[in-house]
Parts: structure tokens; sequence; C-alpha cells
């Protein structure tokens, strides 16, 4: 019996699977974003590159990731999140067997631009799914968990990715992830839908109406005049100096450093960079939360960034700590960098309510712009100042050659102070009109 859409919501647990499922997607994406940091030794020895090439090759994901931010927007409009993330799955799964067939480089560089790119849909159809699903009072709660399944999603590529690569290979593992993926596109197809009443149930949201009258026009009046605000800016660019080098030593380089300066083996490394992962998500919600409760924006993201160029410097510059000293400290410097997360709240107060979507999507690309500069850059140093030494054919990197390539680290943890630092406060209020921020 088709329950009657005007009295009847759908269960919650049918919700939950339908929402899940694109949150599944987001979860390899994550997975796919840092796999390469325990896979480094490998890869080099595979495709017989440097450090310089093996950053661009992460940096691929980034590069197309970036890319998609504001089209996704645009696209989960017209063609609704179902058929988004069925293709974003389906072209997932296409660049992961790419990538693990992949005979050189190049084509392992394309596989990770495929990845980037179609896993990009994911966050934004995801909130698409959560507007209509799920009652407004549990959006805010949706959006936490979409954070904490991405988290798993990196968990998951530190250890166990790490065992399964000595037990495997990398090219069966990425194999078998091509799979999933491939089993995940199935499951979105015969399981989302857009809406509710696609099922006959009572939606939680206003049916849209037509989004191809004027959407692309619309798009680009929006770019227009967000990017008329100083503070667009200075908050689309700050984030880059957080994310930047959490990205670039959980998803790349923080593994061969920990081996390299304190002699962990891979396994405990992951481990390690994994809880930075864990750390920022854990620090997101909770300095998010409280600096909803002050109703101020600049003292904790400015003061999270502070508190990040300190533990980066530790970090980079100081001989070998004592495990629980380095752990605390990979910890701290985890949560300070959640500090992030206000940013986006802060950039959309920082302009017309109406505009809040658009700033969004372009804040997200300036967040991304950071791994995707920093990964290669570090390689590139690395590879400037590689002595020569290899084991089991992969290049290896001496701890000033680290010291060296980090360095850009902390400069971009720097850059993110100077910027807070010159950004105007809301106090949490929200911008009204566009003459408003020069009144």
């Amino acid at each position: 019996m088709v329950p009657d859409p005007k009295n009847e919501y759908p269960p919650q647990s049918f919700a939950w699977c339908v929402w899940g499922l694109g949150a599944l997607l987001y979860l390899t994406g994550f997975f796919h974003r840092v796999a390469p940091a325990v896979m480094t030794d490998q890869l080099m020895s595979e495709f017989d590159i440097g450090a310089a090439i093996l950053g661009n090759f992460s940096a691929f994901y980034f590069y197309s990731y970036v890319a998609m931010q504001i089209p996704t927007g645009i696209f989960a409009d017209l063609w609704g999140p179902r058929k988004l993330l069925t293709g974003g799955a389906f072209i997932s799964s296409i660049g992961t067997l790419l990538f693990a067939l992949s005979p050189t480089v190049f084509w392992a560089n394309a596989g990770r631009l495929l990845i980037g790119g179609s896993v990009a849909v994911a966050y934004v159809s995801m909130l698409k799914l959560a507007t209509h699903w799920f009652p407004t009072r549990m959006f805010a709660a949706v959006g936490g968990l979409a954070l904490f399944c991405g988290v798993m999603g990196a968990v998951s590529a530190g250890v166990p990715l790490r065992f399964l690569v000595d037990y495997m290979g990398w090219r069966s593992v990425m194999f078998s992830a091509a799979g999933i993926s491939l089993f995940l596109t199935a499951a979105i197809f015969w399981v989302v839908r857009d809406t509710p009443e696609e099922r006959g149930f009572n939606g939680y949201a206003v049916p849209p109406g037509n989004p191809e009258n004027g959407a692309l026009k619309s798009l680009m009046e929006g770019l227009k005049t967000v990017l008329t605000f100083k503070t667009t800016w200075l908050l689309s660019l700050a984030p880059a100096g957080m994310v930047g080098p959490i990205l670039a030593f959980a998803g790349l380089w923080g593994v061969p450093f920990l081996i390299c300066h304190y002699g962990f083996t891979p396994a405990e490394s992951a481990a390690i960079t994994s809880l930075l992962m864990v750390a920022w998500a854990v620090g997101g919600p909770v300095l998010g939360g409280l600096s909803d409760r002050i109703g101020r924006r600049k003292p904790l993201y400015l003061g999270g960034s502070l508190i990040s160029v300190a533990v980066w410097a530790v970090l980079v510059f100081a001989p070998r700590l004592p495990t629980p000293l380095l752990i605390c400290l990979i910890f701290a410097v985890g949560f300070a960098s959640g500090a992030m997360i206000i940013g986006f709240a802060w950039i959309r107060e920082s302009v017309p309510a109406h505009l809040s979507g658009t700033v969004a999507g372009v804040c997200n690309m300036g967040v991304m712009t950071g791994p995707m500069i920093l990964q290669p850059a570090i390689g590139t140093i690395l590879e400037r100042r590689w002595n020569g030494m290899m084991e089991n054919g992969a290049r290896v990197y001496d701890l000033a050659a680290y010291q060296s390539g980090f360095t850009l680290i902390i400069g971009f943890s720097v850059a993110t102070c100077v910027l807070l630092l010159v950004s105007k406060e809301t106090h949490c209020k929200q911008l009204e009109t566009i003459d408003s921020e020069n009144g």
C-alpha cells in the first residue's frame, strides 16, 4: 500500500538509508584523498618516480575536485542528487580502475583526476538529500555526521589500508576499491530518490521550481557579486593555510617523514597521521559550536591558526620528541586546525543571505587550494634536496629535506594568521544588504 503523502513522512530508517548511500560516496572520497600517504614507497618504486612527480600525482585529485565545487551546485539543481551521485560513483569506479591498472604515471594521474572530480559531487548532494528527507531540526546533526563519515574514510586509508597494501599489493587493493564503487553505483541508482514524494511519502522541503530557468545566469551574477566583497577573498584564502598543511601531512608526506625522523613502521606512522584527521574532525564542531556560543568568529579562528603555526614549527624543527608528546602535539594541531570550519559561517555572514550558497562554494574552493598547491610543492623541494639514497627501488629523503619542504607548511599557516587579522568580525550577525558592509 502506498502511503498518503499528505499524512506520512518517510520512515527514519529509510531516510537514513537514502542519505547514507550518498555519505558512502563522501567516505570513499576521503579515502582516496589520503590513500597515497601509505603507498608512497610502493608508488615511487612502481613508477620509478621521485617526490616531485608523486606530489603532483596526489594533487591531481584536488585539481578536479576544486574545479567541480561551483558547477556541482548547478548540476545538483538541474539533475537532482540521485543522478549526480550515481554518475559520481560510476566515474569514481572507472577512475579507480584506471589507477589500479595504470602502466605509467600518466594513466595513474588520469585516474586520480577522474576520482577527484567525481567524488566532489557527494557533499552538496548529501545536503540536498538532507533538506528533503529529514526535518529541519536534524539538519545540523546530519551535517556533523557527514564530516564523521568523511573522517572514517580517511582513517580507513591509514593503518587498515597499509595492512592491505602490504598483504595484497596496492594494485589489488585499488581494484577492490573500484569494485566497491561500482556496487555503490548500483545501490544509489536503485535506492536513492531526490525527494520522498518519489517514493510516495511527504517531503520536508517545498519542491523547487524549474531550475533550468536562469540557473546559469543566476550563478554568474552571484559569483560576480560575492567577489566584490573583500572578506570573500580573505576568508576563502585563509583556510588554505590550515587545510593545506593537514592534508599535505596526513594525505601524503607525514608517513615518510615520521619513518625518517622517528623510525616508526609504516603502520605506526599511518596510525599517527590518522589521529591527526580524527582530531581535525573533533575540533571542527567543538570550536564551531563555541564560536556560536560566544557570538564571535575571529578570536577562535585566529587562535587556532596561531596554535597551528607554533605546533607545526615544533613538529618540523624540534629534535626527536618522546612519542607521547609527539602524539599530543599531533592531536593539538589537528584540533586547532578544526577552527577552519568557523570560516564557513563567517564568510556566509559577510555577504547578503541570498548569496550564502554561492560564497560557500567559493570558500570550499579555497579550502582545497591549500593541499592542491602544497602537496606538489613540498615534493619538488624534497626532490631538489635528494641525496641519491634508494631503498627497495624507492627514493629516500633525509630529515633535512623534509624540514626544507615543511617550511612551506609553516609559511602557509602564517599566511592564514595574516589574512584573519585583517578580516572583519561579523559577531555572528548576517549582513543584510550589499551597502551595509561599508556602512
